[in-house]
């Protein structure tokens, strides 16, 4: 069976529909205890580091944890004070993700343009998980 609409229209579809923030935009909003941003990487990919005080809430997951219908679902989503940043690696699969959360209802979520490798490349703040792990310990 023929694909009709492969992942780049699905992809621009998407960021035509979410809100999309800049690197600088983002770094701007990191003190703010109403912002929570969401890295939806694969978990093998933390090993490269992630945002500084970002959650993990991995793609394959995001729309169980985020339901609180399902048996999966995380407090942390209930929370509409909160404005949630996702990010992936390149910025395709938040800007999916981005607009799954809106399809379910959410209107307090965006993106993060370019993702991780652009966050890295504009010298945003990042952490190891290890890193992570020896501040809570703290």
């Amino acid at each position: 069976m023929p694909i009709t609409r492969g992942y780049k229209a699905l992809v621009a579809e998407a960021m035509d529909q979410v809100h999309t923030r800049t690197v600088a935009e983002v770094q701007a909003m990191l003190n703010d205890p109403h912002t929570q941003i969401v890295d939806i990487r694969d978990v093998r990919e933390l090993k490269d580091g992630t945002i500084v005080g970002s959650a993990h809430a991995p793609r394959c997951m995001l729309e169980f944890w985020v339901d609180p219908d399902s048996p999966y679902h995380k407090p942390m989503w209930a929370d509409e004070r909160k404005h949630f940043i996702l990010f992936c690696a390149a910025g395709w699969r938040s800007a999916l993700a981005a607009k799954t959360l809106q399809d379910m209802g959410m209107s307090n979520v965006s993106h993060i343009e370019g993702g991780y490798s652009a966050w890295v490349k504009q010298g945003g703040p990042t952490e190891t998980l290890e890193q992570r792990k020896a501040k809570k310990g703290n």
